[in-house]
C-alpha cells in the first residue's frame, strides 16, 4: 500500500516527514541555521542559504504539496506574501480578472500596488460565468478566484472558471483559505496556483502568521520557486514548525467547526433581528449545488447581517463567547466586523457595492460546543431587542 492509498486524515499524520530519519524523533527538527557549510568548491550541497532553502520550511512545503495533490509547495511569511509573490508571475501590461468580494488585503494589493506596475484588473461577480467571459481582455494573464468568497461566502464554479482561463492562456489562482484541502482541492479542478493564509485553519491556533502556495505544473513550480527566492518573503522555521503541528489536527478541527457552523447558520436564519445569513451549507444559498459538487463541505465560516447598525453594536457589546477580532480559522470562535477589519482597505463605496454593510458580521466557528454559542447569541439578541424596544418572538 502506497501513501497515496491512504485517506486525507491519515496523510496528515503519516507522510514523508512523520519522523526524523536521523534520530527517529516524531517531530520535524527546527533548523535555525541561516547558512550551511559547503564541503566542495565547485559543487554546493542541497542547502546553502536559508532564504533559498531550509529543511524545516521544506518539510512544510512537501506536506502541503501532498495534501493539495500538487507537485511543489512554497511557504511564505504571510498569506499576503504568498498572494503577492504569485502576482509576480505577471508582467507590466498584463490584466487580471478577479472576484469582486475578495479579501481586503488582496483588493489593496491589486488596486494600490499592481496598478503602479501597469498591471490592470477587472472585478467581476465570479458566480456569473458570462460576466467572467465578458471581463476577459486580450491581455488577461490571470483569473483570481476566492471561493467561498470573503465575507459574503459566494461560491465560484472553479472548474468552469479555470476552463475559461485555459482557453485564453491565462493562469488561474484560487484562494483556498476558507475550505483547506480537507474540503476542497482546486488543483484537481484545473487551477494553476492554490493559495492559503496558513494563519487560519491550517495552523488553527491564532499563534502564527504564514502563507502557502501549491502548484502542479513543474515548469510553473520553477518560476514560482525562483520568485520566492528573489522576493524573499519566506516563512521562518519556528513558524513553519507551528503550521506543521497545527496541520496534524486539521481534519478533526474542520469536522467539528463545520458541524457547528451548520447548526449556528440554521439558528440565525430563524432570528427576527437577523436580516440575512450567508453560508454555502444552507440549501437556499444560491450556489449550494455548486458547493456540494466541488467540495466535501461548506466550511466553518459564515456571515450574517443584523437588522440595523444599532442592533449590530448592541449585539457585539453583549455577546460573550467569541473573540471579537481580525482573522478566522482558530480553535476559538472569532467574530469579525468586515467593514472595519478584513475589508477596511476597501473604500466604503466599494464595500457597499458588494453588499458589505455596516451591520454585517463574519463568524468563524471554533471548537466550542455550538449549543453554548447559540445560547450566548440568543441572550445577546434578546438583550439587543429589549434595548431597542423590539418585540421578541
Amino acid at each position: 500500500m502506497t501513501n497515496h492509498d491512504f485517506s486525507f486524515e491519515t496523510k496528515l499524520l503519516h507522510n514523508q516527514h512523520k519522523f526524523d530519519p536521523t534520530t527517529g524523533g516524531v517531530s520535524v527538527p527546527i533548523q535555525h541555521a541561516s547558512t550551511f557549510h559547503q564541503t566542495d568548491i565547485d559543487t554546493f550541497g542541497k542547502y546553502d542559504y536559508s532564504r533559498s532553502g531550509n529543511p524545516t520550511r521544506e518539510a512544510l512545503e512537501d506536506i502541503i504539496a501532498e495534501l493539495e495533490d500538487g507537485t511543489r509547495g512554497f511557504a511564505f511569511s504571510s498569506g499576503m506574501a504568498a498572494i503577492s509573490t504569485a502576482f509576480l508571475l505577471l508582467s507590466a501590461g498584463d490584466h487580471i480578472v478577479i472576484s469582486e468580494d475578495v479579501y481586503g488585503g488582496t483588493f489593496r494589493m491589486v488596486t494600490s500596488v499592481l496598478t503602479r506596475f501597469n498591471i490592470e484588473h477587472t472585478f467581476v461577480d465570479m458566480t456569473d460565468l458570462e460576466s467572467v467571459k465578458a471581463a476577459v481582455q486580450p491581455n488577461t494573464r490571470a483569473i483570481y478566484i476566492e471561493t467561498p468568497s470573503n465575507p459574503l461566502l459566494k461560491v465560484t464554479d472553479i472548474k468552469a472558471v479555470c476552463d475559461i482561463a485555459k482557453k485564453v492562456g491565462a493562469l488561474s489562482f484560487v484562494d483556498n483559505t476558507f475550505l483547506t484541502p480537507a474540503l476542497q482541492k482546486p488543483l484537481n479542478l484545473g487551477a494553476d496556483v492554490v493559495l492559503h493564509s496558513a494563519t487560519k485553519f491550517l495552523s488553527g491556533h491564532s499563534d502564527v502568521v504564514a502563507g502557502l502556495a501549491v502548484v502542479k505544473d513543474p515548469e510553473l513550480a520553477e518560476r514560482l520557486g525562483s520568485l520566492q527566492n528573489s522576493f524573499g518573503a519566506v516563512l521562518g522555521v519556528q513558524d513553519a514548525w507551528l503550521v506543521m503541528r497545527g496541520l496534524k489536527t486539521l481534519s478533526v478541527r474542520m469536522e467539528h467547526s463545520q458541524k457547528g457552523a451548520e447548526k449556528i447558520a440554521d439558528y440565525l436564519k430563524q432570528q427576527p433581528l437577523v436580516k440575512k445569513v450567508y453560508y454555502p451549507g444552507l440549501t437556499d444559498h444560491p450556489q449550494h449545488a455548486i458547493q456540494e459538487g466541488q467540495a466535501l463541505g461548506a466550511g466553518a465560516v459564515l456571515s450574517f447581517e443584523l437588522e440595523s447598525e444599532e442592533i449590530f453594536r448592541s449585539f457585539v457589546n453583549t455577546v460573550e463567547l467569541p473573540v471579537f477580532a481580525v482573522s478566522l480559522g482558530a480553535v476559538e470562535s472569532i467574530l469579525s466586523y468586515p467593514a472595519k477589519m478584513s475589508h477596511a482597505a476597501m473604500p466604503a463605496d466599494e464595500r457597499e457595492k458588494r453588499g458589505i454593510t455596516n451591520s454585517l458580521l463574519r463568524l468563524s466557528v471554533g471548537l466550542e460546543n455550538p449549543d453554548d454559542l447559540i445560547k450566548d447569541f440568543d441572550a445577546a439578541l434578546i438583550k439587543s431587542a429589549k434595548a431597542h424596544a423590539i418585540p421578541v418572538k
